[in-house]
């Protein structure tokens, strides 16, 4: 920063501080603000600013912009904001000049210390007014400092999004620290975007296509003050869903330090890294909520800066809606609003070249101005239809606290998470009765879901566990969620898990009961791997990673959620299936079909596109008493009148703890049926590699072993 510093009036636009000239234009939004001022600060931990600048209404100011050019800044100083206006509560605003408030546009913010909110609550905490008193405290040497960002000059070496199509994409949801943190994990930078990269020989073995993050933005992890109540150990915010600043990487996860931004470079080291390596990134958003909580949470950034404008406030405007369980709901349908998440995703697409989003909660982006769910929403269209997004993937968690979107989610090309596969794959698998019919409609692609609106199987992102709920192993290792180390008396986290222990809660060396976890696993997998639609898997459930029961993980950063590695020798079997059920979705288009099937010959080789059989080879009946059910899948080009041009594939499912025959239908187009996969057997015949599979001697009916799948393949002759 040099000595002298000249102010001129500057531009509204770009939002944000741009280096701009000799200098930096900052700009920032407030309607109802009546004084502004701009910090300049020399150290991360300073406890006061360097400079302070009031801005002139009559001179920075246009309509709702407060803006100015500031000569002598520079790339990596560090700056925040004061605003002034009404503190009224009761009408929506909260506006405290002794509050400083971030940037919500800012590209970085210093890292290496433990931040301090104690003095950023807009009122005085213990008092009997609770927030209707005013705080005159202020935080300074406690807050992160917003860091101008510029030209960094990275070689991005010709990258460019991959933009693969999401029929070939097979989804890996991970935590950037939860995967290289352990010990085992052998990487020379654990829990950091770099450690991301060196795992990536290990992506490209498995075979996965995309790599989904949780939350990489800013957040506080210390704003917990609860405990473990086995350990004492202070818990955290581990996953990071209370975002801070959207524009902004989070600091701890850069290997290069982050007190002037270096945690931008580290990012964009990780995705040209995994570009290069053909992985796609896609990051989870979090626009639904902030980290400001309630009318009792702290003064940040929008709160301090136009609260009824960020806000979806309540009949009385004191307090907020919460469709999002944590204290507030961002107004995503304000146009302001609007505008801000547009450029977010458009940086993190353009500057940051990333290849998507899956957005938490984000039936709340359908919500208007009052909360309601609105039949015609602007911003799931506007994010679909944006230029600059258009080849970015849009997956959307369609449910939020009061009200759930499934199938119905807005904006014409959006994907969706899909929780009915989750749950009704789970039960099918569980011996539940009467799923049949319902393991065949997600098999297909949930047409019951998608087809109505014009959509296609891939936008069915199916998956079985993910990051929020029992990871795979504890799927078949617990008939109860164990969420006490969270400190909320085991009442957090999902209560119904369609789970089974099979015989004993949790870890166990009976061989017998091993034996059928190892094989359900196996079960969940080849029914994920093999359906229509996008699959994703949980990071680590490959493997059989473990949470010891824990369905609600977020405050744990410690063993329940770093990935120990030494479970990838341990679960060889289960690590070498994935791998090759993976290398067979990839080889043959019949597991990824980009429009429904309908049980019609369309291509007039005499055989269905889907055929439903009962274990008897007659035509399904779909008896809810029955656990078992085979399919046919016709591996003719999609296109009316095409040759064939992929096998045929037959699908066998036995959901009873008892053996049952099944009775083959003869193999299609004159080929002979080939075993691809039996789960039932042991390693390494559970499954082959594409091309490796080998010839089923003639058989009337194939032995299916109680609670196993089978899949044979009919390859052609002409």
């Amino acid at each position: 920063m040099k000595e002298l510093i000249r102010l001129s009036p500057g531009r509204p636009v770009p939002l944000g501080a741009t280096v701009s000239g000799d200098g930096v234009n900052f700009a920032i939004f407030s309607r109802h603000a009546t004084r502004v001022w701009l910090m300049l600060f020399a150290r991360p931990t300073d406890g006061r600013p360097a400079y302070e600048f009031e801005l002139d209404p009559d001179t920075h100011r246009t309509g709702d912009i407060w803006h100015v050019h500031l000569s002598g800044v520079e790339h990596g100083d560090l700056y925040l904001y004061r605003m002034d206006g009404p503190y009224q509560p009761e009408a929506g605003h909260r506006f405290n000049r002794f509050k400083p408030l971030l940037d919500p546009y800012a590209r970085a913010l210093t890292g290496g210390f433990r931040w301090d909110f104690s003095r950023s609550f807009g009122y005085v905490r213990g008092s009997p007014q609770e927030d209707l008193s005013f705080s005159t405290s202020t935080n300074l040497a406690g807050m992160p400092k917003c860091i101008v960002y510029g030209d960094d000059g990275f070689d991005w070496q010709g990258d460019r999004p991959l933009n693969r199509p999401l029929n070939e994409t097979i989804i890996y949801e991970t935590h950037v620290r939860s995967l290289t943190y352990h010990p085992s994990s052998g990487v020379e930078y654990p829990g950091t975007f770099m450690g991301v990269v060196e795992k990536i020989p290990y992506f490209k073995e498995l075979g996965v296509t995309a790599i989904e993050l949780l939350p990489i933005h800013v957040f506080d992890e210390w704003e917990f003050a609860r405990f473990n109540p086995k350990t004492g150990e202070r818990l955290r915010n581990y996953w990071g869903y209370n975002t801070l600043a959207f524009f902004a990487p989070k600091g701890h996860y850069s290997h290069l330090g982050a007190d002037r931004g270096q945690q931008v470079v580290a990012f964009k080291e990780m995705v040209r890294a995994l570009h290069q390596a053909g992985l796609e990134v896609i990051l989870d958003v979090v626009f639904n909520h902030t980290a400001e909580g309630n009318h009792l949470g702290p003064t940040l950034s929008f709160k301090g800066i136009d609260n009824s404008i960020y806000y979806i406030l309540d009949d009385n405007p004191r307090y907020y809606r919460d469709f999002s369980g944590v204290g507030n709901t961002v107004n995503c349908n304000h146009p302001v609003v609007q505008d801000f998440i547009i450029d977010c995703l458009r940086y993190w697409v353009q500057e940051m070249h990333v290849d998507g989003f899956r957005f938490d909660l984000a039936t709340i982006l359908s919500r208007d101005q009052r909360g309601n769910l609105s039949a015609d929403p602007p911003l799931p269209v506007r994010i679909a239809e944006d230029p600059l997004l258009r080849t970015a993937k849009l997956i959307a968690e369609p449910w939020d606290i009061g009200g759930y979107q499934v199938g119905q989610f807005p904006g014409g090309r959006w994907a969706e998470w899909n929780d009915r596969y989750r749950d009704e794959i789970r039960q099918y698998w569980r011996g539940d009765p009467g799923l049949t019919g319902a393991l065949a409609t997600r098999l297909a692609g949930s047409a019951d879901l998608y087809l109505a609106s014009g959509r296609a199987p891939n936008h069915s992102i199916n998956f079985v566990a993910a990051h929020d709920g029992f990871t795979l192993n504890d799927v078949v290792s617990y008939n109860t969620k164990h969420n006490e180390a969270n400190g909320e008396q085991n009442r957090d986290g999902h209560n119904y898990n369609y789970s089974f222990n099979y015989g004993v809660e949790g870890p166990t060396d009976d061989p017998e009961i091993e034996a059928i976890r190892n094989r359900q696993v196996k079960n969940f997998l080849a029914t994920l791997l093999l359906s229509q639609g996008t699959p994703m898997l949980n990071g680590g459930d490959e493997f059989r990673r473990t949470q010891r029961g824990n369905n609600n993980a977020y405050c744990q950063h410690n063993e329940i959620s770093w990935y120990d590695w030494g479970f990838l020798d341990k679960h060889a079997d289960i690590y070498r299936f994935t791998r090759y059920v993976i290398a067979q979705r990839k080889a043959h288009p019949v597991f990824r079909r980009t429009t429904f099937l309908h049980g019609q010959d369309f291509d007039d080789d005499e055989y269905k596109d889907v055929h439903w059989y009962s274990s008897t080879g007659a035509d399904a009946e779909w008896d809810p008493t029955d656990q078992r059910l085979m399919c046919l899948f016709d591996g003719a080009k999609e296109e009316t009148g095409a040759r064939v041009d992929d096998v045929d594939v037959l699908m066998m499912f036995n959901a009873d703890d008892r053996p049952h025959l099944f009775y083959l239908p003869p193999a299609p187009h004159n080929g002979r049926w080939y075993i691809m996969l039996d789960t039932a057997r042991p390693s390494p015949e559970d499954i082959y590699p594409p091309g490796e599979e080998p010839e089923l001697e003639p058989m009337i009916a194939y032995p299916v072993q109680g609670r196993s799948m089978v899949v044979l393949i009919a390859k052609w002759t002409k």
